[in-house]
């Protein structure tokens, strides 16, 4: 092999150096308003980075950091899995997404971890931050001062759930340095990044992670979204027994961040047999930090010429002539087709990949209260059902959840998540129906909803009469005095 060598070099080496040159000039402007990191999760050596240690902020990604110390707690014996927390009223009025429980609501640390990492739950994160550290400003100490032992020198947490705050960034090169910490440190607890789906009574919620049940192997993290920082995406995947992670920050739609990690990672996977001519980047430890403010996307993602927030489902914004930089950025997505599950022929584009219904999972089921099994853990997700929407107040609720704050960058959260919800859910095979108070739900389910109205309508005409004997209508004319009885009932609707 060794003679081969300088015979096999030379004219791989010239391509690999005409590749590196096209690349050069087409990085700056794809990469203008991204950060991309890919990593070796064992050695933390670094196989591909751009604007990688540029500050960015960080949005749901943060739920990483809150995780990691809730479970070093567990690991510590400070706490256990079993551990009940109350829902405050701070953590209740948190802004979506969330779970919504009401203050006093007990649960579990396990159901808090879970809800968190799949459903993006700012509330829950509040709920850990405050049983853990005792208030939200004591737990972001303790997140500072783990990320500070980990070596995370561009990162500050102001809250544990990433919503926007004054001082709350990191770099892609960082939440590297936390991915590996997490799989380092918590081995035994790696399943709450890569829970495929959760049941919470009747509400079924996959996994905001795309690559999750669609690109093979893929094992980790989690997503984020604000308007400032555009689509975030930590994710992991390994392969023969070689794990890497992928790092995608400020991506233009979800499924944009999810077909950038999974192309970063089949490139680190297919690439493995030419490493020796890469240069090296040494560790992601070693990348140098740039001393600059994070780039603010509010206005490229949710500005005034959006007609809508952006969504985790806008795969209009995937475009290969690199107007979005989804793919020069990485490459070029015709460049990059990936097996379908079992690494078997036809090959698939990372588009098509991630357009694809994931794996069929039976989603985990959550709950509140305290840790449960057998008929017991039926009863209370019997109660948790209960709890949520009744039949008769659905239609109104629907209707309610589709006027949030368009202002607000929580809101637009709400919105990207929950649409990657509905229609992942849609996909799969789920044994149960989800919550109809999903705008989803209210939209696909128009026809039977109709009758419940008409239902409602046909009930409000008996009102008519009690309604004019309280306003003194005269017993010899029962007739006319109906006429004026539909204005209190309007004004009643």
């Amino acid at each position: 092999m060794h003679a081969l060598r300088p015979l096999l070099r030379k004219p791989l080496f010239n391509l690999f150096a005409a590749a590196l040159a096209v690349g050069a000039l087409l990085a700056p402007r794809a990469a203008s308003a991204e950060a991309l990191l890919l990593i070796e999760a064992d050695s933390g050596k670094v196989l591909q980075a751009e604007n990688a240690t540029i500050p960015w902020y960080p949005a749901s990604v943060t739920k990483i950091m809150t995780a990691y110390v809730t479970l070093k707690a567990v690991k510590d014996g400070r706490i256990t899995l079993d551990t009940l927390f109350t829902v405050s009223p701070t953590a209740a009025s948190q802004s979506p997404s969330k779970m919504g429980l009401r203050p006093g609501t007990q649960l579990t640390v396990d159901n808090a971890l879970k809800m968190m990492m799949v459903k993006s739950a700012n509330d829950m994160a509040v709920v850990l931050a405050e049983g853990v550290g005792g208030s939200i400003d004591g737990f972001a100490a303790m997140m500072n001062d783990t990320a500070k032992k980990l070596g995370m020198t561009q990162t500050n947490y102001v809250n544990p759930n990433g919503l926007p705050a004054d001082g709350h960034v990191t770099s892609a090169r960082d939440l590297g340095i936390l991915a590996r910490a997490f799989l380092r440190d918590l081995p035994e607890y790696e399943y709450f990044v890569h829970i495929p789906a959760i049941r919470f009574g009747k509400r079924i919620t996959p996994n905001f992670n795309k690559l999750i049940g669609r690109y093979p192997g893929a094992d980790g993290f989690k997503t984020g979204f604000i308007c400032a920082s555009g689509y975030n995406l930590v994710a992991s995947a390994t392969r023969n027994g070689r794990r890497l992670i992928a790092v995608v920050l400020g991506a233009n739609s979800g499924t944009a961040r999810a077909v950038k990690a999974a192309q970063l990672l089949e490139r680190g996977f297919s690439q493995d047999n030419l490493s020796w001519l890469r240069p090296s980047l040494g560790t992601v430890e070693n990348l140098v930090p740039v001393d600059a403010s994070p780039p603010n996307l509010r206005e490229e993602m949710c500005g005034g010429h959006h007609k809508r927030p952006a969504s985790d489902d806008d795969d209009a914004l995937i475009a290969t002539n690199g107007t979005s930089g989804s793919a020069s950025a990485t490459g070029g997505e015709a460049q990059v087709t990936f097996f379908t599950a079992g690494l078997q022929p036809p090959l698939m584009k990372a588009s098509e990949l991630m357009a694809s219904a994931p794996a069929a999972a039976e989603p985990v089921v959550v709950y509140t209260g305290p840790t449960r099994t057998g008929a017991a853990l039926v009863a209370a997700v019997a109660a948790d059902t209960d709890q949520q929407n009744p039949p008769k107040a659905r239609g109104k609720k629907s209707r309610v959840a589709k006027k949030p704050d368009a202002g607000s960058d929580a809101k637009t959260e709400a919105k990207t998540e929950a649409k990657t919800d509905r229609k992942t859910a849609a996909a799969k095979p789920a044994t149960t129906k989800p919550d109809a108070s999903a705008k989803g739900d209210a939209k696909g389910d128009a026809k039977t909803a109709a009758k419940p109205a008409a239902s409602k309508h046909a009930a409000a005409k008996p009102a008519e009469k009690p309604a004019t004997r309280d306003q003194g209508a005269k017993p010899a004319k029962p007739k006319a005095a109906t006429k004026p009885a539909p204005k209190p009932g309007a004004n009643n609707s």
